[in-house]
C-alpha cells in the first residue's frame, strides 16, 4: 500500500525499516500514538531531527483573531487553533560527549513499529558516533488507554565492541520552535510561544512544569519521574520556566544495558488552581509508578484486545487493504477512547492541522465506526456536542434564529471559520449531529442517554429546522440560502443533502417529544410545536430535475454551466488553490460527495432506479479535491452493481495517509477518511443499513477479495457476519436472538445458529465515468503486492 522501499505490509503493525529524513513529518503522523485525551506525534526520541513536533491535549487551545478585511455582523471574532503543549517524548542521548544524532555518524540499521495489538511504538536503532562509538538504542513508547493521564518510554542503550561512557537528558519542554507554515488553508497557523510559565520544580528522577496560556487562560501541568535499571548511576537535575532536565550518567562494558522507564503525565483545567493541576499531575504519575511498566504494557494489551474482539474486520485476498483496514481502526480508536466529553477533531490528536478543529466529520464518518465497534466512545463525542449547546443556542439567536445552530468548526464550541458562506451557511452540521444520535440509539437503545443528552439535542436542532425553512406559496417546506457537503457550491436553496437530513431530524424529534413527555415538557415543546415539525417534515422540497431522470444537488444545480473539465490540468487540483470559489460556485462541479451521501444516509428516500442514474450523473462532475469523498463514492457504487469501482475508491481512501495522496498528512492523518475505510468495507461490500431500526445486509464483494468478515456490537448484541462471493453467513455471538435482513429478507439470528444464505448474481452495468484525469486508479486490474 505505501510505495516507500522501506515499509512492508504486515496484518497488525505498520512497519518502517530505514529512516528518510524527507519523510519524517509524514511518518511522524503515521506513527503518532493518543487515547483522545494525549497526543504524540512520532517525534524521534531525541528531539531533532524533526518534521513538525508535537504533543497536544484534547481540548487546549489558545485564541487568536481572525481578520476580515471588512466587518460584518455575526462574524466570529477569534479563532480556537490547537497548541503544542509540553514535549514528554525527550531523551538526549550522549555518548563518550558525543550527542546521539541520525544526520551524523553512521546509522547501520533503524526500525519503527506501530503494532496495533499492544498499542506501543517501538524503535530499535544501531548507530556509530563520529569518533566511531558503535552503540544500540531501543525504545518503546505508549500512551495509555487505561490510565487516561499517562504516557510512557522505555529507552534501552547498550554498547557494541568497546566500553562507553553514557549519558541521558530526559526532558519536558515547553514553547518549542515548530516550523512556519506553507500558507495552505488546511495547514495550521503557528503561534509563538503560547505558554506562560507559572512554576517549575525538579528533584532526584522527578520535574515538574506549570503553564497557562496567555488568552484562553487554560493551566496545563506535566510531570516526569523514571525509574532506572542500571548500577551505578548518578543524576542530576534542573529545571527553568520552560524546560526541566533529569540527567542520568554511567559507564557501560559492552553488552551491558542501561534501562530507563520514564513517566509522563499530563493535566489542564481552565478552571482548576495551580496546585490542584499540580497535585493532579502528581498522583497520575504515583498511580503509573505503582503499575509500573510491564503493568502499562499488560492494561493496554488487555484493552485492545477486547476491542479486536468485537472491532475486527477480515479481508482475504488483499494484504493491503488488510493492514490499511486495521491501521484505520487503531488511529480512530485512539483519537477516542479516553477524550470523554470531548471533541475528535479531524487530525485526532496526530497533527495540528486545521488548527485541531472537529468538524461535522466526526458525526456522519467517524461516529458511525465508534458506534459499533465502541458505543460508548461515540456517546461521549455527542456528551461533547451536548455540553456545547449553550454556546449553539447563542449563536442561533445572533443570526436571528431559534434553536441551536452548531459550528461548522470548532474545538471548544465556539463557530471558528471566518469565510461564512463555507462556515456559517453549512446548518447540515446540526442533522449530521441528529442523525449520529438516532444512530447511536439505533445501535444501543441506551434510554437513559435518549432522555437526556438525545432529546434536547433532536428539539434543539429540529428547532433550528424549522426557523430557518418556511413555506412556501404552495405549502412545499423551503431551506433556502445553505451550503451542503460539497464545498464548491454555497448558497444554495433546497439542498438535497440538508433537505433529507433535516427531515428525518424534524421527524426524530417529534417522536422523541412522544416518547419523553416529562423531558419535552423541561425544554418547552408543546403539541403545537411538534405539529409543526411534523408538517415540515412531510412538505419538504426536494428538488428534481424530470429532463434529466437525476435529482438536483440543490435547485437549480443540473442548469448551471458545466465546469471545463477538458482545460483544467492535473496539476491544477485541488481546485480551490487554484481557482477563486465564485467561479468553482456557479458551475457543476462537485469537490467531494453531497447528493451521493445523500443517498448512503437517507437510502430510504430514493428508489434503486434513482440511486443508479443519480450516481451516474453525480460521478460525472465529483473531482474528490476532499479526503472524504472516496468512501462514500465506495459505498454506492458498491449498491448499484460497480463493485470493482468501489473496490478502487476503498483503495484510494486507504491510501490518503498511508501514501500521502494529498500531501498534508505530515499535519496529522485524515482520520474520516480512515473510518472511510470501514464504512466502505462494511456499509459497502457488506451492504449493511440500519435504516428505522431495521438491521439488513446485502454482501457484494469485488474480485480481488475473496472473503470479508466483520463483527459489529448492535441492540446490546454481538453480531458475525463472514461473506464470500457466493454465501453470506451470520452468526449470533452474544445476546439474545435478533431478527436482521439479508437482501430485503427478514430472518431470526440466534445463538450457536448460524444462518447462511446465498449471495445473488450481479447485474451487468455500464460503468460510469469520472471526470478527465480523476479516475480512481484501477487497483482491481493490478497484480497484488507482493511485498511483506
Amino acid at each position: 500500500m505505501i510505495r516507500h522501499p522501506f515499509f512492508s505490509v504486515e496484518p497488525w503493525s505498520l512497519r518502517e525499516t530505514g529512516l528518510d529524513l524527507d519523510t519524517l513529518a509524514h511518518t511522524e503522523s503515521l506513527f503518532a500514538l493518543s487515547n483522545g485525551h494525549i497526543g504524540w506525534r512520532a517525534n524521534l526520541d531525541e528531539g531533532e531531527p524533526y518534521g513538525l513536533p508535537g504533543s497536544y491535549l484534547n481540548g487546549v487551545y489558545e485564541l487568536r483573531p481572525l481578520p476580515y478585511a471588512e466587518a460584518g455582523y455575526g462574524n466570529p471574532e477569534s479563532g480556537e487553533t490547537v497548541i503544542n503543549v509540553t514535549n514528554g517524548k525527550i531523551v538526549r542521548l550522549l555518548v563518550d560527549d558525543e550527542p546521539f544524532d541520525v544526520r551524523y555518524g553512521t546509522l547501520h540499521a533503524h526500525e519503527r513499529v506501530l503494532d496495533f495489538r499492544s498499542g506501543t511504538l517501538s524503535r530499535g536503532a544501531e548507530w556509530s558516533s563520529p569518533a566511531r562509538r558503535r552503540v544500540r538504542v531501543s525504545s518503546t513508547r505508549l500512551v495509555s488507554l487505561t490510565q487516561r493521564a499517562i504516557a510512557a518510554i522505555r529507552y534501552e542503550v547498550t554498547p557494541v565492541d568497546e566500553p562507553v561512557r553514557i549519558v541521558i537528558q530526559s526532558e519536558l519542554v515547553a514553547n518549542e520552535t515548530l516550523p512556519p507554515s506553507d500558507g495552505d488553508p488546511r495547514a495550521a497557523a503557528v503561534l509563538e510561544s503560547p505558554l506562560v510559565s507559572e512554576q517549575f520544580a525538579s528533584s532526584n528522577t522527578a520535574a515538574v512544569l506549570v503553564h497557562r496560556t496567555g488568552l484562553s487562560r487554560i493551566r496545563v501541568g506535566a510531570a516526569m519521574d523514571h525509574v532506572i535499571e542500571a548500577g551505578n548511576v548518578s543524576l542530576a537535575s534542573e529545571s527553568f520556566t520552560d524546560a526541566a532536565r533529569v540527567i542520568m550518567t554511567t559507564s557501560l562494558e559492552p553488552g551491558e544495558r542501561l534501562c530507563v522507564t520514564k513517566l509522563v503525565a499530563y493535566g489542564w483545567s481552565a478552571v482548576r488552581s495551580l496546585p490542584a493541576v499540580r497535585d493532579q499531575v502528581a498522583a497520575a504519575l504515583e498511580a503509573a509508578r505503582q503499575t509500573g511498566w510491564e503493568g502499562l504494557l499488560a492494561e493496554q494489551r488487555g484493552y485492545l484486545d477486547e476491542f479486536w474482539d468485537h472491532a475486527d474486520v477480515e479481508v482475504d485476498g488483499d494484504p493491503d487493504i488488510q493492514q490499511a483496514s486495521r491501521f484505520a481502526l487503531f488511529h480512530v480508536l485512539q483519537a477516542g477512547a479516553r477524550a470523554e466529553a470531548r471533541a475528535i477533531p479531524a487530525k485526532g490528536l496526530t497533527g495540528s492541522g486545521y488548527d485541531g478543529h472537529a468538524f461535522w466529520d466526526t458525526e456522519t464518518f467517524v461516529l458511525p465506526l465508534l458506534t459499533y465497534t465502541a458505543p460508548d466512545t461515540a456517546a461521549d463525542a455527542l456528551r461533547w456536542r451536548h455540553s456545547t449547546l449553550p454556546l449553539a443556542l447563542d449563536r442561533a439567536s445572533q443570526l436571528g434564529l431559534r434553536g441551536a445552530a452548531f459550528p461548522w468548526r470548532t474545538i471548544a464550541g465556539a463557530e471558528c471559520s471566518g469565510y461564512w458562506p463555507a462556515g456559517t451557511a453549512a446548518f447540515h452540521v446540526g442533522a449530521d449531529i441528529a442523525d449520529a444520535v438516532l444512530r447511536y440509539l439505533a445501535a444501543t437503545e441506551d434510554e437513559s442517554f435518549a432522555n437526556s443528552v438525545g432529546v434536547e439535542l433532536l428539539v434543539q436542532t429540529a428547532r433550528l429546522w424549522r426557523s430557518l425553512g418556511h413555506h412556501d406559496a404552495a405549502g412545499a417546506f423551503r431551506i433556502d440560502g445553505v451550503t451542503g457537503p460539497d464545498e464548491y457550491s454555497a448558497i444554495a436553496d433546497n439542498n438535497v443533502y440538508t433537505n433529507l437530513m433535516a427531515q428525518r431530524n424534524l421527524r426524530a424529534a417529534a417522536e422523541a417529544a412522544s416518547r419523553f413527555p416529562d423531558r419535552a415538557r423541561e425544554l418547552a415543546v408543546g403539541p403545537e410545536e411538534t405539529a409543526q415539525w411534523r408538517d415540515a417534515a412531510d412538505a419538504m422540497f426536494i428538488p428534481y430535475d424530470a429532463a434529466l431522470g437525476v435529482h438536483q444537488q440543490a435547485e437549480g444545480f443540473t442548469n448551471h454551466q458545466m465546469w471545463d473539465f477538458e482545460s483544467t490540468r492535473p496539476d491544477q487540483y485541488p481546485l480551490l488553490l487554484h481557482f477563486p470559489y465564485f467561479d468553482l460556485y456557479r458551475k457543476q462541479v462537485v469537490k467531494q460527495a453531497d447528493l451521493v451521501l445523500a443517498m448512503q444516509l437517507r437510502g430510504d428516500a430514493f428508489t434503486d432506479d434513482e440511486k443508479i442514474r443519480n450516481f451516474a450523473y453525480y460521478e460525472r462532475i465529483t473531482v474528490r479535491d476532499s479526503s472524504l469523498s472516496a468512501s462514500t463514492q465506495a459505498v454506492i457504487a458498491a449498491e448499484t452493481g460497480h463493485v470493482e469501482l468501489a473496490y478502487d475508491y476503498l483503495a484510494e481512501t486507504a491510501l490518503v495517509d498511508l501514501d500521502d495522496v494529498n500531501h498534508n498528512t505530515s499535519e496529522g492523518v485524515h482520520l474520516a477518511a480512515l473510518a472511510g475505510i470501514w464504512i466502505a468495507l462494511v456499509n459497502g461490500f457488506g451492504g449493511m443499513r440500519n435504516h428505522d431500526h431495521a438491521l439488513s445486509f446485502a454482501p457484494r464483494l469485488p474480485s480481488r477479495i475473496g472473503r470479508l468478515a466483520f463483527t459489529i456490537c448492535c441492540r446490546r448484541r454481538q453480531l458475525r457476519v463472514e461473506a464470500t462471493h457466493t454465501t453470506a453467513t451470520y452468526s449470533l455471538v452474544t445476546g439474545d436472538p435478533i431478527e436482521i435482513a439479508h437482501y430485503g429478507e427478514p430472518f431470526t439470528l440466534a445463538r450457536d445458529a448460524p444462518v447462511v444464505r446465498p449471495v445473488p448474481k450481479r447485474r451487468a452495468r455500464r460503468e460510469p465515468t469520472q471526470p478527465p484525469g480523476r479516475a480512481p486508479a484501477r487497483r482491481s486490474m493490478t497484480p497484488r503486492s507482493g511485498r511483506g
